[in-house]
């Protein structure tokens, strides 16, 4: 920004009066945001601080509505000087990138060979070369502190030996002209993908990209199918090992049974050192001085929303240590203190992301950088600052840096001024109200752009899916509240019985209650808002949406309630019996219903949407996509079959070539105009 000295009055005063003149030519300028505001802002993945701590790496994603496609690069921060520049680009996908020890390249994956590969570029210039040689791809390079190994893992049939019997079987696959499937196994698809008899298995190469070692055999994945942490594996200090996590059981869709292993370099028998715990132990990481292993550990058997402790193996005494046990929040990311004293980690809180530090004593845990919405953090090496990946519902992620004991906060990044600097948007506002049985419950709520005073807005209230997830000061790019309120709506989000951030006894109490308590809190957020803010919502025009749980719930008020002019469920859980037998992850109904539909009924029938189908009356939109194998689509069809039979105003969006997101440009595009015109229809 200019400097203005003391002497250039009049300068001064010139640059004042063209300051406003640019801001109320500004002010015209603005505009609410539109979906070809929210596909054109680049999105922050992946990114590493190199050795010497004057580099960031980056993985920046950009899609192209036109091409209907996606493409990332890698982007690398000098923190000297600020620069940041385009350092890995190509018209294929390049991302995860990974230091090499002495800070001189990158490795990275690249899909430029036409399938994902390991690539090394030098930093100081020359030419990307290629590593590895896979016939069935690779992911998650990492490289080992002495230089000497690379951890990988690929997708391999386990009956092979080698990758030339990978890369043969996988070619008759795709060449095969029938397509049927023999299946012996549960799970045998996952989220948008039929496994198609393959596992992920952790690889150890040389630099060179021969492949020296498979540490994992058989029907086993490493990193885990699910519930796994940011990186399932890691190298010792000394490059003498590795620890990495894997489910040893041998039904995975009914365990959560992850288990952390080691192996000695390159080709050790891998050895099981958390067989004790039959809940969920990943995310390994090597104290910089070599004496532990810290993860993250889960210890409610087939619980998948426990709260997950810090924890600390000890590899001289062989003894653990629960270091966050007093703490109440979930630890999520951690990162070790060069010193090996202390531990950072970053935590859900209250519709936040936190910042926290605990040390190797234990229950010493304390948030550190509060008010935040910080997804991902690294350290620098010097042990002085913090990296965080920070985002807020006006603000899509950018990188900040933060000292270690959480003051001098500085923005690095803002790859998204341009497109940001034109648009009209508002702050969340957070409110407390009390849901059920007297407990405080959070919402929020995001105004419309260019709110007026005294003018009365209709209402849209989304409710998140999980059951165990959260609402928070977050740019979403599927459900954003900035997209919802653009064409003048307030946009109410509620965090009710079953949300994340609010103590683990919050969380668990939506278990078996699916309807209850949750529903209760929800009726009685609504009712706050009412009462609170009838000052500019007109409590006529309210409409509700959601998405998977959040979809259960829109179908659930279907048969419970009258009180919204309309609704949108997308990819909502309708009868319980019929998706606990199509869905992969068989764990989680089994949790939630206590049991399954055979030795629970009582569960199932209760807490399902569609035992109370003869009550349904409002209008509704239905999503689903075809390739949804989390909530299958069976059940929007049957749930918008009973719409159309009793004549409920209705329509389905149907696609046939998504999942449980819609992520494609032009489908995206088509979602958000189908439900901005759903809700103009009733709303306006």
């Amino acid at each position: 920004m200019p400097r203005l000295y003391k002497g250039l009055i009049i300068a001064a005063l010139m640059l004042a009066v063209s300051g406003c003149a640019f801001a109320a030519f500004a002010a015209e300028e603005m505009h609410a945001i539109t979906f070809d505001d929210l596909i054109s802002l680049g999105r922050i993945g992946d990114f590493e601080v190199s050795p010497d701590g004057e580099r960031i790496a980056m993985e920046v994603t950009w899609f192209n509505k036109e091409a209907n496609s996606s493409n990332s690069d890698i982007y690398l921060l000098n923190l000297k000087n600020d620069k940041l520049w385009d350092f890995v680009r190509n018209e294929a996908d390049d991302y995860a990138p990974a230091w090499a020890p002495d800070g001189k390249s990158i490795y990275f994956v690249s899909t430029r060979s036409g399938r994902a590969e390991i690539w090394n570029i030098p930093i100081n210039g020359g030419e990307a070369k290629r590593i590895s040689d896979v016939p069935t791809g690779t992911s998650q390079p990492l490289v080992s502190p002495d230089g000497r190994y690379i951890a990988f893992t690929s997708r391999v049939y386990p009956g092979c030996k080698d990758m030339s019997c990978n890369g043969k079987k996988l070619d008759e696959f795709k060449s095969g002209k029938v397509k049927a499937r023999l299946i012996d196994h549960l799970m045998y698809r996952h989220w948008n993908r039929w496994r198609e008899g393959r596992w992920s298995h952790l690889f150890i190469s040389d630099t060179n990209g021969k492949i020296l070692a498979e540490l994992n055999q058989g029907r086993t994945d490493v990193p885990p199918i699910a519930l796994g942490g940011e990186r399932d594996y890691d190298f010792s200090p000394d490059s003498k090992e590795i620890c990495f996590t894997m489910n040893p059981d041998p039904v995975v869709a009914v365990s959560t049974n992850n288990d952390l292993f080691i192996a000695s370099l390159p080709d050790g028998k891998p050895v099981d050192i958390t067989a004790e715990n039959h809940s969920n132990d990943n995310n390994p990481r090597y104290s910089p001085n070599g004496r532990y292993i810290a993860y993250r550990a889960q210890f409610t058997p087939g619980f998948e929303s426990d709260k997950y402790r810090l924890v600390l193996y000890d590899r001289k005494s062989h003894k653990k240590k629960v270091l966050t046990e007093k703490f109440d929040y979930s630890i999520e990311d951690f990162v070790w203190a060069p010193d090996s004293k202390t531990l950072y980690f970053n935590t859900e809180d209250r519709g936040r992301i936190s910042i926290g530090k605990v040390t190797v004593k234990g229950n010493d845990a304390r948030l550190i950088i509060t008010g935040g919405y910080d997804a991902a953090l690294r350290i620098t090496p010097d042990g002085k600052s913090l990296i965080l990946a920070r985002q807020s519902v006006t603000h899509p992620t950018d990188l900040y840096k933060a000292s270690t004991r959480g003051a001098r906060i500085v923005q690095l990044t803002d790859i998204n001024k341009e497109v940001l600097s034109s648009i009209k948007m508002n702050p969340v506002q957070e409110f407390w109200y009390y849901g059920a049985d007297s407990t405080r419950v959070e919402g929020m709520l995001v105004k419309p752009p260019f709110f007026t005073e005294g003018k009365k807005y209709p209402v849209i209230l989304l409710i998140h899916g999980g059951p165990q997830g959260a609402f928070g000061d977050e740019f979403h790019y599927r459900w954003n509240a900035q997209m919802f309120a653009s064409p003048g709506y307030v946009v109410v989000m509620l965090n009710p019985r079953g949300s994340t951030g609010y103590g683990q006894k919050f969380t668990s109490e939506i278990s078996g209650d699916w309807g209850g308590k949750c529903y209760r809190d929800i009726m009685k957020g609504i009712d706050y808002v009412y009462s609170n803010y009838n000052g500019f919502i007109d409590t006529t025009r309210v409409a509700a949406a959601g998405a998977s749980f959040g979809g259960y719930m829109i179908d659930w008020l279907e048969g419970h309630t009258d009180r919204f002019r309309c609704m949108v469920s997308h990819a909502g859980v309708y009868d319980l019996t019929s998706m606990y037998g199509a869905t992969e992850e068989l764990w989680f109904p089994e949790w939630e219903f206590k049991g399954t539909p055979w030795t629970n009924p009582e569960s199932y029938t209760r807490w399902s949407p569609s035992e109370y189908a003869a009550n349904f009356k409002t209008p509704c939109l239905v999503v689903q996509g075809e390739m949804d194998f989390r909530v299958p689509y069976n059940q929007g069809l049957e749930f918008f079959t009973a719409l159309q039979r009793q004549g409920v105003p209705s329509k389905l969006l149907f696609f046939p070539d998504e999942y449980h997101f819609v992520v494609k440009p032009l489908n995206a595009e088509l979602w958000w105009k189908t439900l901005h015109e759903w809700f103009a229809e009733y709303l306006k």
